[in-house]
């Protein structure tokens, strides 16, 4: 996930927030916050330092964008944290939407996202990859706003 108050804006709207990179995944994390099952989300601590962003705080609101750059909602974060990877629990992976019933699964998939080519070019680290100690950000939020469809 990325927030960037620096990216472009859409006009009385707050700064944009990306679930994932643009496609399949990024439409379902989309779905799951517009539906109501996503309320929480994780992210490496790493991704924040290399994007030069503030870490997620109390009240805060970003526009979520969904992959064509839309922008379908707004979220006001609720609870940021930043803990060590093998510190997530599982009512925190349950809240992510994603259908996990274990944290094991939860790591998994996150791993495999986190190992990818593509946030590991993101990362500038073509070598990242994650253990027990890696840190990493947990956020909760709530939709403030669904925003109308612009088709």
């Amino acid at each position: 996930m990325t927030d960037d108050p620096d990216q472009h804006r859409e006009p009385g709207l707050p700064p944009k927030v990306e679930f994932a990179f643009p496609g399949p995944l990024r439409d379902r994390l989309v779905a799951a916050i517009l539906d109501g099952s996503k309320t929480a989300t994780t992210g490496l601590l790493a991704e924040y330092e290399q994007d030069g962003e503030p870490l997620p705080s109390v009240g805060r609101r970003s526009t979520v964008v969904d992959s064509e750059g839309r922008p379908v909602a707004i979220i006001e974060v609720t609870d940021a944290r930043v803990v060590p990877l093998d510190e997530v629990d599982i009512a925190h992976a349950r809240d992510e939407g994603e259908g996990h019933t274990t944290v094991e699964k939860w790591r998994s998939d996150h791993e495999e996202f986190w190992h990818s080519e593509e946030m590991r070019e993101a990362l500038g680290n073509p070598h990242f990859t994650v253990h027990d100690t890696t840190p990493v950000v947990l956020e909760r939020f709530r939709v403030a706003a669904r925003l109308p469809d612009p088709s």
